[in-house]
């Protein structure tokens, strides 16, 4: 018998996005990416977020350390959001408060993204799978030390069940048809996608 993983898509009435430990100290420690690159895929994350209104949950490690506060940009995005600042849990599923807001969304596909990928992305990932989630783990919009680190937090995760995708493919499965709409999630991977902006204003040329 195959242990893969059946195809579940993702659905947006059953979704919650949890941004873990994206801190301006901690974001100092990824290499997996540019900084440039990196950051435009996190924003991008949380935009499609706001756009599927996906109930979106923040929490930060030790911010008053070296860790740092979080990066500002996304707490502008969600500043009604639940706001977890674990006061020491490396494993944001350790701290009582993160798991009942996770809780109380009411949702069983929690899309996660965080800094480090083997850490803050990884301990949530695996406990949330423990206790039946369906997890799904935005590579691009998590990152760490280099690709060693990275891809041994893959292969720990995959190996438990999480599903790993990018925050393009994230966007398009929630999305399933454009006539649902094209203008706005084209403005939103114009936004973060130079390429697809083009793309969009060559299709807007020939209207």
């Amino acid at each position: 018998m195959s242990d893969a993983v059946p195809y579940r898509r993702l659905e947006k009435n059953d979704a919650a996005v949890l941004l873990v430990d994206h801190q301006t100290g901690l974001c100092n420690l990824v290499r997996d990416f540019s900084d440039d690159d990196f950051k435009n895929c996190v924003l991008a994350l949380a935009d499609s977020a706001k756009y599927f209104k996906l109930p979106t949950i923040l929490t930060t490690s030790f911010e008053n350390g070296p860790n740092g506060p979080l990066v500002p940009e996304i707490k502008e995005l969600f500043p009604d959001a639940p706001y977890i600042a674990r006061p020491g849990n490396i494993n944001a599923w350790d701290n009582e408060d993160f798991v009942k807001a996770v809780k109380a969304t009411g949702k069983k596909q929690l899309i996660i993204a965080g800094v480090v990928t083997e850490v803050c992305v990884a301990f949530p990932a695996l406990s949330a799978r423990a206790e039946g989630y369906e997890v799904f783990v935005v590579t691009d919009a998590s990152g760490t030390f280099n690709k060693t680190t990275r891809d041994a937090a893959w292969l720990r995760m995959q190996a438990a069940g999480v599903q790993l995708m990018t925050w393009f493919g994230m966007a398009c499965e929630l999305h399933r048809d454009w006539r649902n709409d094209i203008e706005g999630l084209g403005q939103l991977f114009s936004n973060h996608l130079p390429a697809y902006r083009n793309l969009m204003n060559s299709y807007g040329a020939r209207r």
